[in-house]
Formats: C-alpha cells, sequence, structure tokens
C-alpha cells in the first residue's frame, strides 16, 4: 500500500434540493461562488494539497462538470481571436488543475456508497474525500493541514470545527480526547451522528474533510444500509475504528456550507470582499444599506 495521499474523491451525485429550482437544470456543485463553481474550489485546494488525481463521483444529469474542466475549443479560439487573453486563461484554467476521473453513482444510496463507487480508481492507498458543499477558507489549505496529520500520526483523519449550544445537533460529533503533542488532533474513540446537545460527546463536530485508508472499502462493502436504505460513511469510519488508529483534527480555517442558502450568501459576500477588483465597491455598498 502506498503511504502517500495522491488522490482525492468529490461525491457529487446529490440531487440538491434545498436550492431548487436552481438545481433542476444545474447540478448544486455547479452553482456559482462568486464566478467559480463550488466544486473548482474544492478542486482547487485539493491541487495545492499535493494531490494528483480527482475522482469525481456523479449521477444522471451532471455531464455539465465534466463539460467544465475540459478545454473548450471554440470559447477559446474566439477569445484568442479578439485578444482577450486574460479571459482565455481564466476559460483554460478549469481544463488543467488537475488530472480528473469520472464514476457514476447510478442509485442515491449514501455518502458511503458514494465513495465505494471510487474504489477501483483509488486503489489500494489512503485517500482523501473532499464534500464540494463546504468551502474552506484556509492558509495553508485544509486538506493540506490533515495531509501533514497523517503523514505524521499514521491514520485515518476526520476534519472537526468547533460548534458550541444548539447548532452540534446538525452534525455528526465526535468523541475523544486532545492528543498529548497537538491540542488539535484528537485521539477518536468514536461518533454520535446528530445528537442531542445533552448527548454530544464533545463540542467537535465532523465536516467534509476525510482522509481514509483503503481498508474502509472492504467495510463498506459489508456495511449494511440504514434505516432510509443509504449506506453511511459514518458506519464505515465506526468500523474502521475497532482496527485502526482515526484522529480528530481540527484545522485552522473558516468553513462555509454553500449547501445551505444562507451559507452560500455568507460566503459569497465574504469571498467577494477579498476580491481586488470589487471588493471596496461592494462594503462602499454594504455601508451604504445603513442596516
Amino acid at each position: 500500500m502506498s503511504k502517500t495521499v495522491r488522490k482525492a474523491v468529490f461525491p457529487a451525485a446529490g440531487l440538491g434540493t434545498r436550492f431548487l429550482p436552481a438545481t433542476k437544470a444545474v447540478p448544486k456543485e455547479m452553482l456559482a461562488l462568486v464566478d467559480k463553481p463550488v466544486l473548482q474550489y474544492g478542486i482547487e485546494e485539493a491541487v495545492a494539497s499535493g494531490i494528483e488525481h480527482i475522482i469525481v463521483v456523479t449521477g444522471r444529469g451532471k455531464g455539465i462538470m465534466e463539460d467544465h474542466f475540459d478545454f473548450t475549443p471554440e470559447l477559446d479560439a474566439t477569445l484568442e481571436r479578439k485578444g482577450k487573453n486574460e479571459l482565455l486563461a481564466v476559460s483554460r484554467h478549469a481544463a488543467t488543475l488537475a488530472r480528473v476521473s469520472y464514476v457514476r453513482q447510478q442509485e442515491p444510496l449514501g455518502l458511503g456508497h458514494a465513495v465505494l463507487c471510487a474504489k477501483d480508481l483509488v486503489g489500494d492507498e489512503p485517500f482523501a474525500v473532499i464534500l464540494p458543499d463546504d468551502v474552506i477558507d484556509a492558509d495553508p489549505p485544509c486538506l493540506k493541514q490533515m495531509i501533514d496529520v497523517f503523514n505524521e500520526k499514521g491514520g485515518s483523519v476526520l476534519a472537526t470545527m468547533t460548534v458550541e449550544g444548539l447548532g452540534i445537533s446538525a452534525y455528526g460529533v465526535l468523541a475523544g480526547s486532545p492528543d498529548a503533542t497537538n491540542p488539535r488532533i484528537y485521539n477518536c474513540t468514536g461518533m454520535v451522528e446528530k445528537p442531542k446537545l445533552e448527548d454530544a460527546p464533545s463540542s467537535q463536530a465532523i465536516i467534509g474533510r476525510y482522509i481514509l485508508t483503503p481498508r474502509v472499502f472492504e467495510l463498506l462493502e459489508t456495511t449494511k444500509p440504514g434505516a432510509i436504505g443509504e449506506i453511511q460513511l459514518t458506519d464505515g469510519i465506526l468500523a474502521l475504528l475497532k482496527e485502526e488508529k482515526v484522529y480528530g483534527f481540527s484545522f485552522n480555517g473558516r468553513r462555509y456550507d454553500t449547501g445551505d442558502k444562507f451559507g452560500m450568501l455568507t460566503a459569497t459576500v465574504e469571498f467577494a470582499l477579498k476580491r481586488p477588483e470589487f471588493g471596496d465597491k461592494l462594503r462602499e455598498y454594504l455601508k451604504g444599506l445603513k442596516l
């Protein structure tokens, strides 16, 4: 088994019902955050973290994702002919980010099943899982921070963030204790899915970044579907925990849930404010609203 994290799996077969009607025709992963699809942010994070091979798990009607991360000869030729070189570079950037492969999840059988669909492309090596809805603004990138922990500890790593109060009930929650070497690292002893506040084992909410060993594939293959007929990634990780070390990692950075309408609005404003071409204009506009 290779010990280097070289591949990242992006589950992107969901229906995106929270963004209807926009997602009737456009996959939620392709909705624009300022001027780039949400999926591209995650892929750029992976590439900046040293990932060499991107594996996107798609579903029916998601072909637009493949088109986006491909060359567009007609558009590029038009931009080149008109001397719009900056736009030409933007157009070509997505196609040159990384080696991207696609595998289809034919039925919506859960996140664990979506990850399992990538088994043959991942092979016998550790790999990352990035949920595109979770856009993370961090320097160094969140996944790079996690890879450093994996290289140090040698076990699977789950990204976590601190959530206080009733909001913890919206997440899977880590059970464990801080590692003696680094208070951001947690020795995981278990996980509880969407607990009541009083039942939460900690304030560490698990969010959409994982580094997993390939053993999880075999465990997911024997994981029985839950009450709604889906194979959950959490169940596979709990089974993995019985055999191997699993760590939580409270990353340094800001996470935005772009799978939620308010989260997407928040991310759009904050990412736009950081853009030099219109950050100042937007700041002045917001001040003028006199909220």
